[in-house]
């Protein structure tokens, strides 16, 4: 008997060490000194960049000030526009005026979406969709080829796309054009606006993970928990890219797992040849900007309407009964004095 419980328990065991491992989202974890990949999992399948289309948002506002064409103290103002777009935001009324360094603040670690617009009007002309123009030139020039923008937020929009190799890359121009503005990633709290609004970062990596440094978070129902994840350690930076995640507890997680990999293994990697963000073999050929199947699925339930209220009429003749049993409640509470 003993014997035959043991072959069950071994068979168990035996099948749980060849079981698939559970399905997870895209993943990449690269170096940012020389953009070594160290893992990588469905790099170029289509995914909704949620707000980590921010991070191209941030990266043509550094551009500008660079080029002269803008600076910290650039006026920027709340339109309509950007007033009446959802959460996250600031919720500042409209004509409300704050600086671009303040509102890039707001942008990286609160996602404000109305300050996302705010940016993106004062840097596109007062035009948001002359922005967004420029976003996607940016991304073919930073070679994100699976990647499109409808607008500067990543509020949901069925069209607008991305790959876990593409945010790479961004991460990577971000880090490597305008290494100044690096410690803005890393804040986990600050005051705007001659200090009268507080805000904090959403980025778990910062405050729980030894060497965290940034970068950027990102949810909607249909892209789930994304995560532009950095971290630091004697003088190293990795970047791991999750998308998709079911919780923010669990696209830390995940993040903070292949962060730890990464500087496990970075310095035996180094030894053999490894491809670059780049240049990582692709099995997706000729593929457009558009979501798969599977992705426009998940969008489309997204955006079916939730269960309808019940009516008035249905609201009324529930508190008339309720009203009713409570009278009787009473009555019999009169009898039995």
């Amino acid at each position: 008997m003993a014997r035959g419980c043991w072959i069950i328990l071994a068979g168990a065991l035996a099948w749980a060490l060849c079981a698939p491992p559970a399905t997870a989202g895209a993943a990449l974890l690269f170096d940012t000194t020389d953009g070594h990949v160290l893992y990588s999992e469905d790099p170029d399948t289509p995914w909704y960049p949620a707000s980590l289309t921010k991070m191209m948002t941030a990266y043509l506002a550094f551009e500008a000030i660079r080029d002269g064409k803008a600076s910290d103290d650039t006026d920027v103002v709340v339109s309509p526009n950007a007033r009446k777009q959802p959460p996250s935001r600031l919720g500042l009324k409209v004509g409300t005026h704050l600086t671009l360094g303040d509102a890039l603040k707001a942008l990286i670690m609160r996602s404000a979406n109305d300050i996302a617009v705010a940016i993106a009007e004062t840097l596109g002309g007062g035009d948001e969709m002359s922005f967004v123009k420029q976003m996607n030139q940016k991304a073919a020039e930073l070679g994100m080829l699976h990647t499109h923008f409808i607008n500067p937020n990543g509020l949901p929009a069925e069209q607008q796309v991305t790959t876990a190799r593409d945010m790479a890359l961004l991460s990577q121009a971000l880090l490597r054009d305008f290494p100044e503005r690096a410690p803005l990633y890393a804040e986990t709290q600050t005051t705007i606006m001659g200090k009268k609004i507080s805000i904090a970062t959403h980025n778990a990596i910062i405050t729980n993970f030894p060497g965290g440094d940034g970068i950027k978070t990102g949810f909607t129902c249909a892209s789930g928990y994304n995560l532009a994840a950095s971290a630091t350690r004697d003088g190293r930076r990795l970047v791991a890219i999750v998308l998709g995640e079911k919780t923010s507890a669990k696209r830390t997680a995940r993040a903070e797992a292949l962060l730890e990999h990464g500087f496990r293994v970075w310095e035996w990697k180094a030894l053999e040849p490894t491809p670059r963000v780049e240049n990582l073999p692709s099995k997706i050929v000729g593929a457009s900007f558009g979501p798969d199947p599977p992705l426009l699925k998940r969008y489309q339930v997204c955006k079916a309407p939730p269960p309808p209220p019940k009516d008035a009429a249905t609201t009324a003749q529930r508190k008339k009964k309720k009203g009713k049993r409570v009278r009787r409640h009473r009555h019999r509470r009169r009898a039995h004095r």
